[in-house]
């Protein structure tokens, strides 16, 4: 009698054991029909996360909210004015230089990067330059493609970003 009392005992306290191991292994999941108590709900903001903040917004320039693209022209040369000569979407094979004019718009003072990446076809890339500038009201930038050979026939686009988001896009073939 002593002996089963004893196996008794002995898988009671395996019982505990492992239910308590069990609830230590799910003590920081909720349960299936309660969402976490910091986990927003789904459409809710984010909070914002004290570390990425700029320790003074007010001096931090944001690109991104004052500096805009407006136009993009392409060609194969800039005239005087820094803007594409004459804008077009069609290239010959021959056209050594492909010119991007990219006009810019600054309602205050901001330091940005502006980025052209060039792709063929599927998302080939062809190029990948980019500028910092500080804008400031109206303004024109220029981006070169060129190839000593023939360009491949086909279709091109040009992306230009500002700061990391792409902001305009234009489409161009080459025949």
């Amino acid at each position: 009698m002593t002996q089963t009392r004893s196996h008794r005992l002995l898988a009671l306290t395996a019982a505990i054991a492992c239910a308590v191991a069990l609830g230590a292994c799910n003590r920081d999941q909720p349960a299936a029909d309660q969402p976490a108590a910091d986990t927003p709900p789904v459409g809710a903001p984010m909070p914002a996360d004290p570390v990425a903040q700029p320790a003074n917004p007010a001096t931090t320039p944001s690109a991104t909210q004052s500096a805009t693209v407006s136009e993009v022209l392409l060609g194969t040369e800039a005239s005087g004015n820094e803007r594409v000569a004459e804008p077009k979407t069609t290239f010959a094979r021959s056209d050594r230089t492909i010119v991007a004019s990219v006009v810019t718009r600054a309602d205050s003072p901001a330091e940005t990067e502006v980025r052209a990446r060039w792709t063929f076809q599927d998302g080939q890339l062809v190029d990948e330059t980019s500028q910092r500038l500080n804008l400031s009201g109206p303004g024109v930038t220029n981006f070169r493609v060129s190839n000593q050979e023939d360009w491949p026939a086909g279709t091109y686009t040009v992306e230009i970003s500002l700061d990391g988001n792409v902001v305009q896009s234009q489409q161009f073939t080459v025949q």
